[in-house]
């Protein structure tokens, strides 16, 4: 049997294959809200046939933005929006589906990527940002405000009532966002803080703040449903984030009730020297399953099917996560299925779609 469409639980939460649809930034919100793109967009991934569907990095606080366009969940208008393609997905499937919440920090206030992705000043519709450490992304960029104590507490709270409101759309589970170099990595890295309170330093002070976070959903939402968290296993800058301190913060977060950790890369430092290639990011999901006893999903330029059987047959991670590749085929799961020889869930109306050569493909999406 294909381990790719073997069953596995996340927490309590069961689901039917080890596929799962990554966090994918749409920058097609409104003032934070959903908008009929989500609908279309998130419509299309939950008849996907994947074992769980995570919706984009969704923004705690409009200044925790990366652009004017980000998804956001602080609001009661933000909440009912984001209701309204969930409502349409439940009716249809049965796809577990999560979000995933975030806070840009300084790599807030940007336009979105078709427009060059470039910091927006304050006063062409831009906002101060807040960091660590007033340290910019970019030199060019202006500096974001050193965060307080009572800045971290506030942060902290928005991501208590942004769990909360996931909670009331009922939402399956919570993905704490601690990578790509967006504000929770940011005090994870030396790069980034270089603070001399209990915050910065040594690994333990590095970790406080974003564990302190996790905390505050993990309390907020749930206790059967689960909370798990995204991490750049590297920063790939020499003397940053490392694999040796993603496994000891992977190991606290477990020991703090993380469901799961999803390993991805960089985003940190304009600096990184990526070595892209099939698999890049798989050792790093290795290292952290090493580490711990809870799953570990893993990333990063896997397109095809055997590859992705192959690295749960070599157990280098739980589950496999895919973006782009479900952006460019959102069935990929189905074809996935034909090629290993494994059943996928479909809607009835789509039945009549299997090929003769794979006559039980398909099974109900409905329960």
């Amino acid at each position: 049997m294909s381990l790719l469409f073997s069953p596995i639980s996340i927490g309590s939460l069961a689901l039917k294959n080890r596929i799962i649809v990554a966090p994918m930034c749409q920058y097609s919100a409104e003032e934070g809200s959903a908008t009929d793109w989500h609908m279309m967009h998130l419509g299309s991934l939950g008849m996907s046939g994947a074992g769980m569907l995570i919706i984009e990095a969704t923004a705690v606080e409009p200044r925790g933005r990366i652009s004017p366009s980000d998804l956001g969940l602080w609001s009661d208008a933000n909440e009912a929006a984001l209701d309204r393609p969930l409502r349409a997905i439940r009716n249809h499937s049965s796809i577990p589906v999560a979000i995933q919440l975030a806070h840009a920090g300084r790599k807030a206030s940007t336009r979105v990527p078709w427009k060059g992705g470039a910091s927006i000043p304050k006063e062409k519709g831009g906002w101060q940002t807040v960091a660590p450490s007033p340290i910019p992304f970019n030199p060019q960029d202006a500096p974001p405000t050193e965060m307080t104590p009572e800045d971290m507490e506030w942060i902290a709270s928005t991501f208590s009532v942004s769990a909360r409101r996931a909670n009331r759309i009922e939402l399956d589970a919570i993905e704490v966002h601690a990578a790509h170099g967006y504000l929770l990595h940011q005090f994870l890295s030396p790069l980034s803080n270089h603070r001399t309170d209990k915050y910065g330093g040594p690994l333990e002070n590095r970790m406080r703040f974003p564990l302190e976070v996790f905390e505050a959903v993990r309390r907020s939402f749930p206790k059967e449903k689960p909370v798990g968290v995204r991490i750049s296993g590297t920063d790939w800058v020499e003397g940053g984030w490392d694999l040796a301190q993603s496994t000891i913060f992977a190991r606290e977060l477990e020991r703090r009730g993380a469901a799961y950790i999803h390993v991805s890369s960089g985003g940190l430092s304009p600096a990184q020297k990526i070595p892209l290639g099939p698999n890049y990011q798989v050792p790093l999901a290795e290292g952290v399953k090493k580490a711990v006893n809870i799953p570990v999903i893993t990333v990063g330029m896997i397109t095809e099917p055997r590859q992705a059987e192959n690295i749960l047959e070599r157990k280098q991670a739980d589950a496999i996560a895919l973006a782009r590749a479900m952006l460019y085929n959102p069935r990929w799961p189905w074809h996935a299925a034909a090629e290993l020889g494994a059943t996928v869930q479909a809607p009835p109306q789509y039945w009549r779609a299997q090929p003769h050569q794979y006559k039980d493909l398909f099974s109900h999406d409905l329960d």
